[in-house]
Formats: C-alpha cells, sequence, structure tokens
C-alpha cells in the first residue's frame, strides 16, 4: 500500500510505528503527516472538467500541490520528529540538462503533485500522509500560521514571475488579471521595491483584494480610463499578464513603454491575430514564466518572516472529508479566492 495512492485514517503520534509499517515507509526520503493544503485552479480544472489542458484524468488521482505538514520520520538528520514543513510539490530528475544548469522547473521528466502529465498519474497531497524526497521538505517556525505557510506554492511561483522581469526597484507595474495569482504578483513587485503597480481586473472584488496585497492604484478592465496610460509608446516599465485571455495580453502590449518587458503568467490558448507589430515596433520583451525553482524556498522565508501577508486572499477552510464542498465553494469565484483544507 503506497502512500501516495491512498489517505491513512490512523491518527496520534503515538502509532508511528504502525503508520510507518502500513505505508510501507522503507526510511528513504521523508514522511510527513499532512496538515493543510490550498486547493488551486488546476485542481478545480481537474475536478471540474477532468483535465488540465490536454492532460486528461485516466485513472483514480489525489489533487492538491499546497500542502504543508510535519515529519514523522525522515533519512535526513536536519529534519527532526515534528519539524513544520512545507513540501515543495516538484520532483525534477536532476540529471537532464536543465536541472544540471539549476533550471529545474524545465526537467524533462518533472513529477509535479496532482499531475495528469504521466500514466499513471502522480498523485497530490491532498492526503493525510505523504512520503516525499527529503529535498522536497523545507522547514519553518513551529510559531508560524499554518493558514499564511500554505500559500508557498502560489508565491513561489509569483516571485519567479518577478524574477522572470528583471529588477524591480523604482519601476512602474501594470498587472492584468488579479485573481489569487495576480494578487501575489502585486506583493512580490512591492516586495522587490517597485514603484508603482497598477492593477486591472473585470472583478471589482479582486481589485480590491489587489490593493490590500500591494496595488497603488487599481482599474477596471471595461470601464476604467487607460489613456493615461497609452501616450508616448506606453507607460509601465513591465507589466504582467496573468489571465491568460487575448485581450489582456493585447492591452498589456500597449500600455507598456517602449523597450519594456512583458511577463506571461496566466495560462490560455491560442491567441488569434497576436499584435505582433506591436511587439516588433516597440521592441517590448515577451517573457514566460512557469512555476519556480529556488523562489519556493525564498517563499517559505518570505511567508515565515512577513514580508508578504497573503490572509487577505483567505476565503476559508473546510476539513478534508468536506472537500468536494470546498472545491464547489473554491470554484465560485465571486465568493472564493484561496479556500484551504485540513488534515
Amino acid at each position: 500500500m503506497n502512500v501516495e495512492t491512498q489517505s491513512c485514517m490512523i491518527k496520534g503520534k503515538e502509532e508511528v510505528e504502525v503508520i510507518t509499517q502500513q505505508l510501507d515507509y522503507d526510511g528513504t526520503g521523508t514522511l510527513v503527516r499532512i496538515t493543510r493544503g490550498g486547493i488551486c485552479g488546476s485542481d478545480l480544472h481537474y475536478y471540474q472538467e477532468g483535465k488540465v489542458g490536454s492532460y486528461e484524468v485516466k485513472m483514480p488521482m489525489i489533487l492538491g500541490h499546497e500542502v504543508i505538514g510535519y515529519v514523522v520520520k525522515s533519512d535526513d538528520p536536519a529534519l527532526k520528529p515534528e519539524q513544520k514543513v512545507a513540501i515543495n510539490p516538484s520532483k525534477p530528475c536532476g540529471q537532464c540538462k536543465y536541472c544540471l544548469a539549476g533550471e529545474e522547473n524545465q526537467c524533462t521528466t518533472m513529477r509535479f503533485f496532482g499531475s495528469a502529465m504521466y500514466t499513471p498519474h502522480v498523485d497530490g497531497g491532498f492526503t493525510q500522509y505523504k512520503v516525499v524526497a527529503s529535498n522536497q521538505c523545507i522547514p519553518f517556525a513551529s510559531e508560524a500560521d499554518d493558514k499564511v505557510m500554505v500559500f508557498a506554492e502560489p508565491l513561489a511561483v509569483c516571485i519567479h514571475a518577478a524574477n522572470q522581469a528583471g529588477e524591480l526597484r523604482d519601476k512602474t507595474v501594470f498587472i492584468s488579471g488579479v485573481g489569487p495569482i495576480g494578487c501575489l504578483i502585486a506583493a512580490a513587485a512591492k516586495a522587490h521595491g517597485a514603484r508603482e503597480i497598477i492593477c486591472t481586473d473585470l472583478s471589482e472584488r479582486a481589485l480590491d483584494l489587489a490593493k490590500q496585497m500591494g496595488a497603488t492604484a487599481t482599474l477596471h478592465a471595461a470601464s476604467g480610463d487607460f489613456s493615461p496610460y497609452l501616450a508616448e509608446k506606453g507607460y509601465f516599465d513591465v507589466a504582467f499578464e496573468a489571465s491568460g485571455h487575448p485581450a489582456s495580453l493585447q492591452r498589456c502590449l500597449e500600455v507598456t513603454r517602449a523597450r519594456g518587458t512583458l511577463v506571461q503568467v496566466g495560462m490560455g490558448g491560442a491567441v488569434p491575430a497576436f499584435p505582433l507589430m506591436t511587439l516588433i515596433a516597440k521592441e517590448i520583451k515577451l517573457v514566460g514564466s512557469f512555476r519556480f525553482t529556488h523562489e519556493f524556498n525564498t517563499a517559505v522565508e518570505w511567508l515565515g518572516n512577513g514580508t508578504v501577508n497573503p490572509l487577505p486572499l483567505f476565503s476559508g477552510e473546510y476539513h478534508w472529508q468536506d472537500i468536494d464542498a470546498a472545491l464547489v465553494f473554491a470554484g465560485d469565484k465571486q465568493q472564493a479566492a484561496k479556500v484551504q483544507l485540513t488534515f
């Protein structure tokens, strides 16, 4: 019985030996008692549609890649029992040309929690116990708020996006699409010293959250006045497109100044009639951003020391046995930003 394919019902630290026997833990890696997890957009796609992009669920699969817990047993002497850890859901091969170059997020055989990319699928972290590679466990202080530390994975995505943009200190920043990722990009840009952070979205609720997360001003995507940012070939040094919508990409290109940088974070389909001439004529640098590398450790550090407070995005929590209700609520974007499960 493999820990990655089932949730163990045994509870209590006094039963560690029984737990390890039932989970076939052989002393390799780290056995973690999962305590809390965040629901991500990809979890919702799998739940609602049975697929993410072209990755279709073909067999039972455990969801979840935003999880924390505490150590039960580990082959790493630095990871003591009861040590709280955030779990990096990325497991790169460590051998391909990208891993060897320190670009693990581009690993050619990456195994990422809760993914139907491979068959058998890679189970996620929404389980009471999980065995992981010890280097996937990033310790944090016992007094840290678990609700905060669950944000390590999405914040890591956003710190990586900010790093893709280059130096942000004293720069003007535009963010189009402020769901949880867009809001956390605003927080990351603020932490990096951006002078001005303007956010846009169709949702007034999302714009209010963006202000709480670091935006200096917001504009409604449909009714806002963008004309001041269009003059003289654009205004912003850096734009982040975080919605994946073609119209959002078009606006980012329009408001980014000549020779500025546009970071594409949002995932969407094909972009019809891409405004290539705008990109060329303004010499805009178009950069993609995908997952993260060392930024996961940075995210744990920032959350632990209060550099970023993600709690404005926290919309509520459910016990793991109520996961259906949690996923339904998380899918209601009129009410929910980030929903968490407790284990």
